[in-house]
């Protein structure tokens, strides 16, 4: 009989009490972040290091567009796209990917191979994009799900050799535009707080990664050849007018409901909505443009 077993019999038997083994806490990883209310919370993960990256990482400086919903984001990739070196697929909603140990036999084999859960999120990431990469045939690839923009940190610890590019359009044209993509459901005081959430999301990116490119909706309407050189420089690729004339096949930009949007695949850069007069911005966005320079 064990000397704890034979403690607590004598304890049992005179106060009522037994020993019992505390549990043994699990200090915490870089990465693990705590959730606000009703968010799930960020597993923890590890940053490689230059030194690991060839062994931790397929892919090498992926290119994230960070923007807000109704930014223009769709154009943009489109423009990329058309670049015989850079694919850009559609959104890949990578943060929604998770990995499950399934049990503790799995979870323990993969401690043992210093890989936690966020870790083995990030290997399925990178293959993602890897094989995507992979199978368009081109060099860099570029993703622009709006969502990146509330996982910029675990993007830059996930790639640490990855670049950014920041796409800000006008507040207001955002949240109107968010609205009458479907009205019923985004009444405009709804439109407004929702997407002023994606466009704060995107700030404090912008604000923490100072070796990003930022550029604007309405300068990549207004001159899109001036800007697809810009972003072509930053990248480190030339420019290539096909750029200015995406996808081919006779496809065309229609107008509706208020703003340009995509029917087909295919098209050339159509000039944007006018800016709302400093008396039609909602109070809420006044701050956003006034940071980003609209107001």
């Amino acid at each position: 009989m064990s000397l704890t077993r034979t403690l607590n019999r004598a304890l049992t038997a005179t106060v009522g009490l037994q020993v019992r083994r505390a549990p043994r806490s699990t200090p915490a990883r870089p990465g693990a972040a705590a959730a606000r209310p009703g968010q799930r919370t960020a597993p923890a993960y590890r940053r490689p290091s230059s030194e690991d990256l060839p062994v931790e990482r397929l892919l090498r400086q992926p290119v994230f567009v960070i923007s807000s919903v109704r930014s223009g984001s769709t154009l943009l990739r489109m423009m990329l796209g058309a670049h015989s070196r850079l694919h850009a697929p559609h959104e890949l909603h990578l943060r929604h990917l998770r990995v499950d140990h399934g049990d503790a036999v799995a979870r323990s084999a993969m401690t043992a191979l210093d890989l936690a859960r966020g870790d083995l999120e990030h290997l399925l990431w990178d293959r993602v994009l890897h094989r995507e990469l992979v199978r368009s045939g081109k060099d860099v690839i570029v993703e622009k799900t709006p969502g990146n923009a509330f996982v910029h940190q675990r993007l830059r610890d996930c790639w640490p050799d990855a670049r950014f590019v920041f796409l800000l359009r006008h507040p207001e044209s955002v949240a109107r535009s968010w609205h009458e993509s479907d009205p019923v459901k985004r009444p405009y005081p709804v439109a407004v707080t929702e997407a002023l959430r994606y466009m704060e999301a995107v700030e404090a990116a912008r604000a923490a990664d100072s070796g990003g490119h930022t550029v604007r909706y309405e300068d990549i309407t207004a001159a899109p050849e001036e800007q697809m050189r810009r972003l072509c420089a930053f990248l480190g690729v030339e420019y290539e007018p096909a750029m200015l004339e995406y996808g081919g096949g006779g496809g065309r930009l229609v107008r509706g409901l208020g703003d340009w949007r995509e029917t087909i695949r295919t098209g050339t850069v159509q000039p944007g909505r006018p800016l709302p007069e400093p008396g039609e911005i909602a109070e809420a966005l006044r701050p956003m443009c006034r940071t980003w320079g609209y107001l």
